[in-house]
């Protein structure tokens, strides 16, 4: 029998993950995590869990998960076509899935049903991480869609996903007075996305079920006024836009790359005094192949854009590709903040972040309050009284941060990297005093000649020794 667990244990979540990993043997990450994720579903959803403890034992383990998954489908609309079959042909060693049913159900829940929800969440990351590559077409890091979330501040009305993944961006952006709108082409990874609200008591509208968003959309009329999206890096071959499409106001998008495709899809979706912020690829910031150069200025002359930040590296499971945020607002005359109207802040924040593992970064809560914070402060939401040249002042940090006109921008041919407008960071001001300095290093220059000068006298002596031998 599984020691029962309790939920004060700090390291509940690594200690689950560590116990199921060790299950898992031959199979792969992407077939055991529906195993494992349908478990902690079920353990929350399920009223009949101490019977499924009580046949952990039977041979036909496998058949009776997969009933009560179906049970629990046929009572709730909102999860039809969610929970499918996936115990009784698994492959998963009877033994191993009577072990993992002892695990979930050592969990201690009492008082607190939203545990299991955290632990789905934390279970997802390293699934994502185990899955590499393909890891990230389900899964944004956590530090990501926090910054996201930290600088866009969802507080009451439509908050919109349209590459929802397994649901992230929703959980960490709701409350009470917000309704959860998104889109998943992946049907796996939309049931991942429905079961995960479900978990943590969430009504969402993910549309009756996946659906490719840029060729199908299937909120044609919603206008969000928030909206989150970490779409896919450079996505080539997503189809041929039409000309006559609503969504191609600033530019037809180009076939072989959806980064506009995705950035104008936003600004369609975003309602009358609302934001965005959009995950891409660093190349989106400069490139001028087939049009994109003629549709990010259309972009920042139209005054949608409020903020760009640089990324560090390292951040995704699916991509070593350099990331940027691209931060909207659609009306900038002070309504969420000061004016801002003719401006746009650029935050370079690649030297933050602290690797986790050899080959991946994660953002701390001081890096996201450090940019979340730079941003609101520029925004001047705190003081809407606060002069334009007072803000823009205090968003002027050599080397990370800067607030800078339109002009300017259109000076540097609409090229959006922030590097180019924030400067280098200023050198630390020395401790020791610049006399005192010099001296010191003088001295050490002195002892460094003479001791090169003795280490030359012994080299010539030895070679005359070897000349007379």
């Amino acid at each position: 029998m599984q020691p029962r667990m309790r939920r004060d244990d700090t390291t509940l979540e690594r200690q689950l993950w560590l116990a199921a990993n060790k299950l898992r043997h031959h199979l792969d990450a992407a077939a055991y995590k529906h195993i494992v994720l349908g478990l902690v579903f079920l353990r929350w959803a399920s009223s009949g869990w101490p019977a499924i403890a009580a046949a952990s034992s039977s041979p036909d383990l496998g058949a009776r998960l997969d009933a009560a998954l179906l049970a629990i489908e046929r009572s709730d609309p909102a999860l039809q076509g969610v929970l499918t079959p996936r115990y009784e042909r698994s492959g998963l060693d009877p033994a191993c899935l009577k072990e993992l049913v002892g695990l979930v159900g050592s969990v201690d829940i009492a008082g607190d049903r939203d545990l299991l929800g955290r632990i789905y969440e934390y279970f997802l990351a390293e699934f994502a991480s185990a899955e590499g590559r393909k890891g990230g077409q389900f899964y944004t890091p956590r530090g990501v869609v926090q910054l996201l979330v930290a600088m866009l501040a969802p507080r009451s009305g439509r908050v919109y996903d349209p590459c929802c993944g397994s649901g992230g961006m929703f959980v960490h952006s709701a409350h009470a007075d917000i309704c959860l709108f998104g889109q998943e082409s992946n049907p796996t990874t939309w049931r991942l996305a429905k079961m995960n609200l479900a978990l943590r008591g969430l009504q969402g509208d993910l549309g009756p079920g996946p659906g490719d968003t840029l060729r199908r959309d299937l909120h044609p009329n919603l206008r969000a006024e928030y909206i989150l999206a970490n779409p896919p890096f450079n996505a080539s071959a997503w189809g041929e836009p039409e000309p006559r499409d609503p969504r191609w106001r600033y530019g037809l998008p180009p076939s072989r790359c959806a980064n506009f495709a995705w950035v104008q899809h936003v600004l369609h979706h975003l309602a009358p005094g609302g934001s965005a912020g959009v995950v891409l690829a660093c190349g989106s910031l400069s490139s001028r192949r087939s049009g994109e150069g003629e549709i990010r200025r259309a972009i920042v002359e139209s005054d949608k854009l409020d903020c760009v930040v640089a990324l560090p590296s390292q951040l995704f499971y699916a991509t070593s590709i350099p990331a940027c945020l691209w931060i909207f607002a659609d009306d900038k005359r002070g309504g969420d903040g000061r004016d801002r109207r003719g401006e746009v802040l650029f935050v370079d924040a690649r030297h933050l972040g602290t690797m986790i593992t050899r080959t991946m970064r994660e953002l701390s809560r001081a890096d996201i309050a450090t940019i979340a914070g730079t941003y609101r402060a520029w925004r001047s939401e705190s003081d809407v009284e606060a002069s334009a040249e007072a803000t823009t002042r205090a968003a002027s940090v050599p080397g990370f941060s800067r607030a800078v006109d339109l002009a300017e921008i259109a000076r540097q041919e609409f090229v959006l990297t922030p590097g180019r407008y924030v400067g280098a960071a200023a050198e630390p001001t020395p401790a020791e005093p610049y006399a005192e300095r010099m001296r010191r290093l003088a001295e050490t220059l002195d002892a460094q000649l003479v001791t090169a000068a003795e280490l030359d006298r012994k080299l010539r002596d030895l070679v005359r020794e070897l000349d007379h031998e």
